[in-house]
């Protein structure tokens, strides 16, 4: 829903805090990817997993409070806070370059989805965009961080536990946003 002052052809506010946790969970994630926790019966995940997921529900809500544009300044400010901060760390380039492709790629296709389905439901946006973004950002972010270092076997255990635990999380993120929008109990 367009905000009113949206009418008049100026911006939505951006929803900085939104914003600053978007952020700042990428940067968790980062400064965890390679710790991992093997799972009970197959898979291994990463410690960073846990933070991404938050991702992919703190952008739907930026998409829904601040617009394409807060999306994008969102998506720009994570790519620059992230790289510095992993050159600052002596992160490996090989993750950082990961790290940086995987969130642009992934990210941009996330939104893409999203904007396309905006006559939709926000449960069918949110759906559809983490159901292309999710396996997107796995992949290609597991083979450009972990291929050559790691055995197939562990990178497929990585991916699948990545997938998973992302999908998870990020659905109760987004039960919860809901829950809290619509007053219900979580």
């Amino acid at each position: 829903m367009p905000t009113p002052s949206a009418g008049l052809g100026r911006p939505a506010p951006l929803p900085t805090l939104l914003i600053t946790l978007y952020a700042a969970s990428i940067l968790l994630a980062n400064l965890t990817l390679d710790q991992f926790i093997a799972l009970p019966l197959y898979g291994q995940l990463s410690v960073g997993t846990v933070f991404f997921a938050a991702v992919f529900t703190l952008r739907d809500r930026i998409h829904r409070a601040g617009g394409l544009r807060a999306v994008y300044i969102a998506i720009a400010l994570a790519l620059l806070v992230n790289t510095l901060a992993a050159a600052l760390l002596g992160t490996p380039l090989r993750f950082i370059g990961a790290s940086f492709l995987a969130i642009l790629v992934g990210e941009l296709a996330d939104t893409a989805v999203y904007q396309r389905l905006l006559h939709r439901s926000w449960w069918t946006r949110v759906l559809s965009s983490n159901a292309v973004s999710v396996p997107l950002d796995s992949v290609l972010f597991t083979l450009l961080a972990f291929w050559g270092d790691l055995s197939p076997d562990m990178i497929l255990q990585i991916i699948f536990a990545d997938i998973l635990a992302k999908y998870l999380i990020a659905a109760l993120f987004a039960l919860r946003a809901r829950s809290a929008a619509t007053g219900a109990p979580a």
